[in-house]
């Protein structure tokens, strides 16, 4: 269906209708770039194999804060060993009924992100120089687990699998 459709938007725009606007007259380059993007993100069945190619999907997170606990280290048997720590993440408004940004409350929410750092490199150097109160930039995806606690309940947990890791501060250059 999608290739059927492709072939349509491909047939009316690379024809053009002669009036001012057309993308095959005016803009050839569009075309080209459509197809690219339609390609790229749709769902479509290949006219050669038959084989359903999925569409690309994105999971990014960037988080930008301040470390709450130092890391700990954790190995399961048989499973490579993970870096965990917090980072506490701040989002601050203003509330009031004026759009001007001088009137009104000042308001926070903070949030808290689990961060699992399991790359054998960054892993070492998380565990070694993340301190509790150092402010930080992490990368990475979430993921969403369960697990069964000790008293035999399921549970579900968010977290970040770091990626990336970037040094902000040193706390102890901060206190000084």
């Amino acid at each position: 269906m999608a290739g059927a459709l492709e072939q349509n938007v491909f047939k009316e725009t690379a024809e053009g209708s002669g009036k001012s606007g057309s993308v095959g007259v005016r803009w050839p380059w569009v075309l080209g770039t459509t197809c690219q993007v339609f390609h790229q993100f749709v769902r479509r069945e290949s006219e050669i194999a038959s084989s359903l190619v999925l569409e690309r999907s994105l999971n990014r997170v960037q988080l930008l804060g301040r470390v709450g606990q130092d890391p700990v280290m954790r190995q399961v048997e048989g499973k490579n060993p993970v870096t965990i720590f917090s980072l506490a993440t701040n989002e601050m408004w203003r509330s009031g009924e004026s759009e001007a940004y001088q009137m009104g409350d000042v308001s926070q929410k903070t949030t808290w992100h689990r961060i699992s750092v399991f790359r054998p490199g960054l892993r070492d150097v998380a565990y070694q120089y993340v301190k509790k109160g150092s402010r930080i930039y992490v990368e990475g995806k979430v993921d969403y687990g369960e697990y069964t606690d000790k008293n035999n309940v399921r549970r579900q947990a968010t977290t970040i699998i770091a990626d990336n890791i970037i040094f902000l501060s040193d706390q102890t250059k901060e206190k000084a």
